[in-house]
This record gives C-alpha cells, structure tokens and sequence, in this order.
C-alpha cells in the first residue's frame, strides 16, 4: 500500500489544496450549531435574543428605553429599539459603511471597545452578524444624526451599500429578518417563548419597556395579540411574580442591591411555604442555567449569614435535642431568590457555557449577602424567626426523607432484581439504545407491551395520578409507589457530599425516558404531574436532554383500504376535505381515540413508537424561571390563576414535529 492511500484503499493525499477557507459569514452557513446552539426551536429563537441583546446593550448603557418586538404574519421578525443606532458612518480599516461592519464580520460591534459598552450581553459575541447569515433575508434602518439610512441582505449578502433615503428626527435601529428555511428545521417563531423572554429581559433591567406582538394572531376586534412588559421595582417584581400562587412567610422580598469591586450586584429573595428551592441565576442578563461563582457566593452568604443569626439567638435548640443537624439545602428550601450580577469580562464554563467561572466574584457575592442579609434580620426579627423555623422544619423533613430515599437506592443499586415488577425491561443493556416508556394504566401498559421492539423499549405502566410533588413534604415522594419506581426503573441516586439533593446520573439506564399519556384531559394532568416531578426531583435529566413526551395521533380516519392517522383538527379537516372533493363519498370512517388503550398494538407502534414514524416533543428548560412559574401555577391551590392560563395558551398548543 502506497503511503498516499489510507487503509480503505482510497487516495489519501493531504496538501494545502485541502484546506478550506470560508469567508466571511460562510462559517455560520456552513457550522450554524456552532454559533447558535441548534437549528431547531432553541436555535430560531436564539436569533431574536441576539438582536434584542443588542438593544439591551444600548439600554445598559444608558441610550435606549424602549424595544419593540414583532412577530409578522410570514414568520418573520422586527425589533425597534431607540438607542443612538448603529453607526453608519466609513469604517477606516474597513473602507465601508461601520453598519455593514457590524452586519457581516464576526465580533464586530461597539462591545468590543471598552470605551463605548462597560458591559454587554450576547452569550456566544457572535451578534446581529449571525442573525444576518442564517436568515434568507434581512432588513435594516437606522435613525440617527437627522437622517434614515436603510441597508437590505439575502443569506448574509448586502444587495446594495448602505444609502439615506429619507430625513428623520427619531433615533434607534430596525431590523427585520426572516430565518432561512433551507438551515433551520423549524421556522415558525412560538409567541409565549419569545414573550416570556421579554417579561424575563425587564424583571433584569428596570425601567426599560419592552413590548412584543404577533401579527399571526387578531382577535374579533381585529386587534393583534399584544403584551408590553415594564418593572420600576426590577428583581423586587420578579420574585412577586415567581411567587404569585405562593404562600409568603415574609412581606416584601428582601433586596439586596450595589457595586463592590467594580461588579453591580442585584438580589431580591423571598421565603415561602413550599418544598422547592428556587435560585435563578444571571450574567450581563444571561441565564446561568449551570450556576457558577455567583450563585456559591450567594449560597455561603446566606447559609453563613442565617447560622450564625440563628445559633446567637438560640433559635435551633429543639434540633439540638433532637441531635439533627442543619445543612445549606435545609437553609434555602422555600426560597425563591433571582440573583444577577454584571461582569466586564465573563469567563463562561460549563457544558452549555452557561456556568459563570470568574473565581473573584464568588467573595464579592458573598460578602455583600452576608453585610445586607445581617442587617435585615437584625431590623426584622419577626421575619427572622419565621426563616429559622422554616429551616428547622426543613432540617426535620430531610432527615425523615433520607431514610425514605435510602430505601428506594437500596433497590436501586440491587440492579435487575430490585426493578419493579411493573417495569416490562429491554433485553439491550446500553443505555444510548434504550428507551422507557411511562404509560398512563395498565390497559395501555399491556398494548405498549405488545407493540413495542423488546430489544431497545421497557414499558413501566403507572397507575393512575402520581404524586403532586409541588404540594408534598419530599419523604411523601420518597414514600409514593408510582415514585420509587420510576427512581429505581432509572436507575439514578440522590445525592453527593456537595449537594443532598443532586441527582447521579452515572447508572441511568435509558437515555430517552418517554411520557406516553392519553389524549384528553387526565392524560394532559398526569403529563402534567409527571413534568413538575422531573422539573422539582430530576431537573438534571430535562437539562441533559433525557425527557420526551409522545404525540398519539387523536383520530383515524378509513376510507376502504386506506386509512389516514391525524395528529390536530386541521389535519382532520383538510383530509375529509379531499375525499369529498374526489367525489364527495360519504362512506368514510372517523374514529376518535380517547385513549392509548382503544388502541391496537400495532396501531401503537406504527403512529406512537415507532422510531421510524413516530413524533416526539424533547422537553427543554430554556427559561427555568418561566417554567417555576408555570408549574407552581399548574399544580398550586390557586384554580384563577390556573383557568387563565389554560384559556391564554389553548391556542398556542401544537405538535412539533
């Protein structure tokens, strides 16, 4: 074999002809997963928060109070904002106009110059260029120095330089782009992602106005679906609305707010009446979905500050009699708490790189929690003590649920024999192959079992609703069945040196888990109920990429020998539609499936489980604290709250394909 032939034969030469130099924008075309994360829903929405961060920017700095966000009929998307506007003017080392600068080169913006942002958002620095590359269109108008200067690109490309076609006495840019279809697997923009964003954006930055409306959408009047998000109290106003259908045991949250060593500081935290621990963290308004610096610090602020409070008043004697020490986690369960700070110079970990690293700020963080935090108690003390009791109940009911969770890691670390007797196992043993199946009774349990391929596929019937875990003492969910056997079907444990509540993932032994749920009303509440109990206990098995929820289709529709499944009402619609229109027959059969167990085998594999056919919705957390809300809404006291939603959101609702 000839050294220029590799093993396979083929002719394996490797010169300077090989390497390959994409110019420009083409990186993006050619990676966009690199800049944007993915080029399906997270990635499309991404986009928007690319343009949008740059508004932001402007605010930030002072320029800019008001970001409008448009969702146009075509799907595709404007923002206005009334900063100072791009710069047009000629960009020396460029030779062009600094607006086709800033909409075609990688990292380039006013960011980049310490003088003209001290802090900026934009996860990845890649901006409103990237927005440019991966959209088949894209228009821009900026409104500065008297003048309307107007630029149009298609796939990146300018079509024209940069030309002043008008006068005008506003200030700010514009810009509209349309996602090409062609990189992008789905291009149709969710109106509550994007809205519950901007809601997040002006909890962050007080003061700012931020609205959002979907042109896709009228009402009887007309009017298209519109909301406008403002907040003068900022983090104050955003734990008010985290924990809107929540008991408090304080008054207003306590606020915390400065600069110390050159990093302004924003927290405002509130003790309520549940079991979770609600800690959400920012960067220069990135959600740090993976913590960092800043949330330890915040964490040994509070855990320090709160002790010692407690042990100078001798507030824990009961726990001393009982010999049960306290730990951080008994400090913050019931704590809902945004933290956000901002930093010149980010250095992001992490696997999403969404952990903030600078090792400076976690001292920062802590002192300032621990200075502010001393003070509250101090001129608080009937707060004060309602927050230690609350930690001692907390302390009381983890040492109850220890003993509870023990003994479901006792069954499941026994490997086969400790699996549930329920639980109709796979014969492959890789996890990456694998697949569980929790099914809604056991009639549909059994029809999964006959439908299923037993090589990659385990059934785990449940019986009826499980656990609201939003309402219940965490030993209660250690205790319920339905529980246990989903923790010992996984195969995963609770629990390191660091973090009681932390869950291993090293032994998980199906690497998709899948809700498969009736379509009507009980199935929706028990996917439901199955959600918020990943999101309180298994959050780390949404974030990795672990969860999905199965679409049976909601009719079969027969006409002879042939027969049509349909997923929506449009589909139903438009099928009938056709066979009357191919010669108005009659003789065609509508079966509407109420549940997986009307079901036959067969039919079960073909629409719903098949890997080949079937359609599965991956559950993602983009925005944690939207979803604390909606949960805490959904399965809390409140039925107002939870109507309303229902009612807001009932027309959004659809199968992703």
């Amino acid at each position: 074999m000839s050294d220029l032939e590799n093993i396979n034969g083929t002719n394996a030469a490797y010169t300077a002809d090989n390497i390959q130099v994409l110019e420009g924008l083409e990186a993006v075309r050619k990676r966009p997963a690199m800049y944007i994360g993915d080029i399906s829903e997270r990635g499309l929405h991404h986009l928007v928060y690319e343009v949008v961060d740059n508004s932001i920017d402007e605010a930030l700095a002072g320029f800019c109070n008001h970001i409008d966000v448009t969702i146009h009929e075509d799907n595709s998307v404007s923002v206005l904002d009334n900063g100072r506007g791009i710069p047009t003017d000629m960009h020396e080392k460029e030779k062009r106009s600094a607006l086709e600068v800033v909409l075609t080169v990688l990292h380039a913006g006013g960011k980049f110059d310490k003088g003209s942002y001290k802090v900026s958002g934009g996860l990845h620095g890649v901006g409103v260029s990237c927005v440019n590359a991966l959209s088949k269109s894209l228009t821009v108008e900026v409104y500065r120095d008297g003048k309307t200067f107007h630029q149009e690109y298609a796939y990146g490309k300018p079509l024209a330089p940069v030309q002043a076609i008008g006068t005008s006495d506003k200030h700010g840019t514009y810009i509209r782009f349309k996602p090409d279809d062609s990189i992008f697997t789905v291009t149709k923009y969710d109106y509550a992602t994007l809205a519950a964003r901007m809601r997040e954006l002006a909890f962050l930055n007080k003061g700012i106005t931020l609205t959002i409306t979907d042109e896709r959408n009228q009402d009887e009047n007309g009017a298209f679906t519109t909301e406008t998000f403002h907040s003068e109290k900022g983090l104050i106003d955003f734990i008010n609305y985290l924990d809107d259908n929540r008991n408090r045991l304080t008054g207003e949250p306590i606020y915390i707010e400065g600069e110390k060593s050159g990093v302004p500081i924003e927290i405002a935290m509130q003790y309520n009446d549940s079991y979770s621990e609600n800690l959400h963290s920012y960067v220069n308004n990135i959600n740090t979905h993976e913590g960092g610096t800043h949330l330890s610090g915040f964490r040994r602020g509070l855990t320090r500050t709160l002790k010692k409070y407690a042990e100078d008043n001798k507030l824990l004697e009961k726990l001393d009699k009982q010999k049960i020490e306290i730990n951080g986690d008994d400090f913050r369960e019931g704590l809902t708490a945004v933290i956000s700070v901002k930093v010149a110079e980010p250095q992001f970990e992490g696997q999403t790189k969404t952990k903030l690293g600078n090792s400076e700020v976690e001292g920062i963080v802590s002192q300032m929690v621990a200075e502010s935090l001393t003070n509250y108690l101090e001129e608080h003390p009937k707060e004060a003590k309602n927050i230690v009791d609350k930690v001692a109940l907390a302390a009381q009911a983890r040492h109850a649920a220890r003993k509870a969770r023990e003994l479901v890691q006792r069954k499941s670390v026994l490997g086969g024999s400790g699996l549930p007797g329920k639980l109709a196992d796979c014969s492959d043993k890789d996890p990456e192959r694998c697949e569980l199946f929790l099914v809604e009774g056991d009639s549909a349990g059994g029809t999964a079992k006959q439908g299923r391929d037993n090589r990659t596929q385990a059934i785990l019937p449940l019986r009826g609703k499980i656990l609201n875990v939003e309402k219940a003492l965490q030993h209660r969910a250690f205790e319920s069945e339905e529980i246990k056997n989903i923790y010992t079907a996984l195969g995963v444990t609770i629990g390191t040196e660091e973090d009681s509540k932390a869950l291993n993932l090293s032994k998980l032994r199906y690497h998709k888990v899948i809700i498969m749920t009736d379509a009507d009303v009980d199935g929706s509440h028990i996917a439901t109920l199955l959600l918020t109990f990943f999101f309180r206990y298994m959050r780390e098995l949404i974030e990795n990429g672990h969860v999905y929820i199965a679409t049976p289709p909601l009719y079969l529709i027969k006409k002879g020998n042939e027969h049509h499944y349909c997923w929506t009402e449009e589909e139903r619609v438009s099928i009938l539609a056709k066979y009357q229109e191919m010669g108005k027959d009659k003789n065609v059969n509508v079966q509407r499936y109420k549940g997986l167990g009307e079901m036959n085998d067969d039919q079960l594999w073909e629409t719903t489980m098949d890997p080949k056919n079937r359609m599965l919705r991956q559950v993602t957390l983009d925005n944690a604290a939207e979803a604390d809300h909606t949960f805490s809404m959904l399965m809390g006291d409140d039925v107002g709250p939870r109507r309303e939603f229902i009612e807001r959101n009932a027309k959004y609702a659809q199968i992703d394909a």
